[in-house]
C-alpha cells in the first residue's frame, strides 16, 4: 500500500473533536491569547476648507471602496420653545421634501443624475440637526456636490410634493404614536425636559397636518444656512482637492446669520418615576434617566467602561439579572445620549405587566450594587475590550467613520478625539471606573417612567416606593 493511501486512512480513522472539546486540554480551558496593545489610531491624511459663508468642509481619505461618503450637518433648533412644536412639524415636512427638486429640475432629474454617478442622497431632522448624508462614487463628487448645492440654495418645495409627503407623515404619525416605546420615549422626554425644545423628538399629526409649503419655504431660508454647518468627505480621495473642489460647488450657499444651536437642556436629576397609565397594556415600559459626563470630560472613559458593566452590553449585569437569570425581560440595556453641553444615561428594557414592580426593584439594586462595591477586573477587562472592538468596527468602513465623525464634530469634538479614544480607554484603571459607578450609577440620581396598566401595577409600583402613581 503506498504512503499516500496510508494516510488518507488514517486521517479518516483519527477521531472527531468538537469546537468545545479543542478549546480545552487536560489541565483545563485553553488560554486565550492575549490581546494586542492598544494606542492612537493611525493618523488618516485630512484637510479642511471654509467657504466665505462659514461653512467647514473636512475631507478625509480612507482607502477602500472607490466611494466618497457625504454627511452634511446642519444645527436646527427651534427658534424658542413655545414655536418648538410647530418648529418640528415644519422640519419634518422640509426634510422629507428638500431633495425633490428646484425651479428647474425635478425629482426624477435629481434622481437620474445622481444615479448615474452611482450616488444617493438623503435628509432627517431631530430636535437638534437637519442631516443631509449619502454616498458616490469617488468619480461623481462633483456632480453630488452641485446636486446638493442646488437643493441647498433652490429647493422648490411645490405644493404637490409638499402635500404628498405631508400625508404620508400624518399617516406614519398616527401609527407611530400609539407604539409603547414611542409612548414611553415622548414621557421620558418631557419627565426629564419640561417644555425644552428637546422634547420634540416627534411632531404631532396635527401639527404636521397644518404645514403648507410657504411655511417649509420660509423654515428653509431662515434655518439652511451654511455658517456653522459641517460636510464631512470620507473615502478614497484626494483630500485636498476633494474639499477645495466641493467648497467651491457650495460657494453658492450663503446665509445672513449662523445656524442656531439648540440650548442646553435641563441637567435631568433624579426623582421619583412618573407612572403612565395605558389601560390593558400586557408589558410595562420602564425607562429611567440620570446625569452622565461629556465626551470631553476626562472620566468619560471610565464611564463608558461602567455603563458597559451595568447594561451596555449582552454581558452585563442587568441583562443577566433580569433576563438570564428571572426572564423578567427579553432585552434591556443602557446607553448615553448627546446633548448640546449636557449628557445623560438612559436605561430600558420592556416586561411583562405582572412582573413591572419586580423588575424595577432589581434594577434599582443593580444600580446600587454598581455605586457601592467596585466591579472586578475580569468585569473591567470584559467591558474594555467590548469598548475597544465596538470602535475599531464602527471606524472600519468609510461610511461608519464618516458618521461618527460628523456626530462628533456637531458635538465640538474632532478627528483627534477619535484617533486618542482607544489609548485611553486602555488607560482606564479599575478604581477609575469604580470612582466614576459611585458618582454616575447610584439609584436616587435617576428618573424616569413607567407605562403600563396602571390598574394592575399601581398598588405594586407605590409599595416599593420612589413612583408618583396617579
Amino acid at each position: 500500500m503506498s504512503g499516500s493511501k496510508k494516510s488518507a486512512r488514517a486521517q479518516r480513522s483519527a477521531p472527531t473533536r468538537t469546537a468545545e472539546q479543542l478549546a480545552r486540554t487536560d489541565i483545563g480551558p485553553r488560554p486565550l491569547p492575549p490581546l494586542m496593545k492598544q494606542g492612537k489610531t493611525r493618523q488618516l491624511a485630512q484637510t479642511e476648507v471654509t467657504t466665505p459663508a462659514g461653512l467647514r468642509v473636512i475631507a478625509i481619505r480612507k482607502p477602500g471602496a472607490p466611494i466618497i461618503e457625504v454627511r452634511l450637518r446642519i444645527p436646527f433648533a427651534a427658534r424658542s420653545g413655545h414655536q418648538a412644536a410647530a418648529h418640528a412639524a415644519r422640519a419634518e415636512v422640509l426634510a422629507e421634501t428638500i431633495l425633490l427638486g428646484t425651479a428647474d429640475i425635478d425629482r426624477r432629474r435629481i434622481d437620474t443624475t445622481l444615479g448615474a454617478v452611482g450616488g444617493g442622497l438623503h435628509a432627517a431632522v431631530d430636535p437638534q440637526r437637519l442631516s443631509l448624508a449619502g454616498s458616490v462614487l469617488a468619480t461623481g463628487l462633483g456632480v453630488l456636490a452641485r446636486i446638493l448645492a442646488l437643493s441647498l440654495t433652490g429647493a422648490a418645495y411645490r405644493a404637490g410634493d409638499v402635500a404628498g409627503e405631508r400625508e404620508r407623515l400624518v399617516e406614519h404619525l398616527l401609527i407611530s404614536t400609539t407604539q409603547p416605546g414611542v409612548i414611553a420615549r415622548q414621557a421620558l422626554l418631557r419627565k426629564r425636559f419640561g417644555d425644552h425644545p428637546a422634547v420634540h423628538e416627534m411632531p404631532s399629526g396635527p401639527d404636521v397636518a397644518a404645514v403648507g409649503a410657504a411655511a417649509v419655504r420660509g423654515l428653509h431660508r431662515r434655518a439652511v444656512v451654511p455658517q456653522g454647518s459641517t460636510l464631512v468627505l470620507v473615502g478614497d480621495l484626494s483630500v485636498k482637492s476633494a474639499a477645495e473642489s466641493v467648497a467651491q460647488a457650495l460657494s453658492i450657499w450663503t446665509g445672513e446669520h449662523p445656524a442656531r444651536t439648540m440650548a442646553t437642556p435641563p441637567a435631568g436629576l433624579g426623582g421619583a418615576l412618573q407612572a403612565v397609565h395605558r389601560p390593558g397594556a400586557v408589558q410595562s415600559q420602564v425607562r429611567l434617566s440620570g446625569p452622565a459626563p461629556l465626551r470631553s470630560d476626562p472620566e468619560y472613559p471610565a464611564f463608558q467602561l461602567a455603563n458597559l458593566i451595568f447594561a451596555g452590553y449582552f454581558s452585563s449585569r442587568l441583562v443577566e439579572n433580569i433576563r438570564e437569570d428571572k426572564g423578567y425581560t427579553y432585552s434591556a440595556g443602557s446607553s448615553a445620549e448627546f446633548w448640546p453641553g449636557r449628557s445623560l444615561v438612559s436605561v430600558a428594557f420592556d416586561t411583562n405587566t405582572e412582573t413591572t414592580a419586580p423588575a424595577l426593584l432589581e434594577t434599582r439594586y443593580e444600580l446600587a450594587k454598581l455605586a457601592l462595591l467596585a466591579p472586578s477586573e475580569t468585569e473591567v477587562e470584559s467591558a474594555r475590550n467590548y469598548a475597544l472592538g465596538t470602535l475599531a468596527l464602527s471606524l472600519s468602513t468609510q461610511a461608519g467613520y464618516a458618521s461618527t465623525l460628523s456626530r462628533l464634530l456637531g458635538a465640538g469634538s474632532d478627528a483627534d478625539w477619535l484617533r486618542e479614544h482607544p489609548a485611553r480607554l486602555a488607560a482606564v484603571t479599575r478604581d477609575e471606573v469604580a470612582d466614576a459607578a459611585a458618582r454616575w450609577f447610584g439609584p436616587t440620581a435617576f428618573t424616569g417612567v413607567v407605562v403600563g396598566d396602571l390598574d394592575r401595577i399601581g398598588d405594586q409600583l407605590q409599595r416599593l416606593g420612589g413612583v408618583s402613581v396617579p
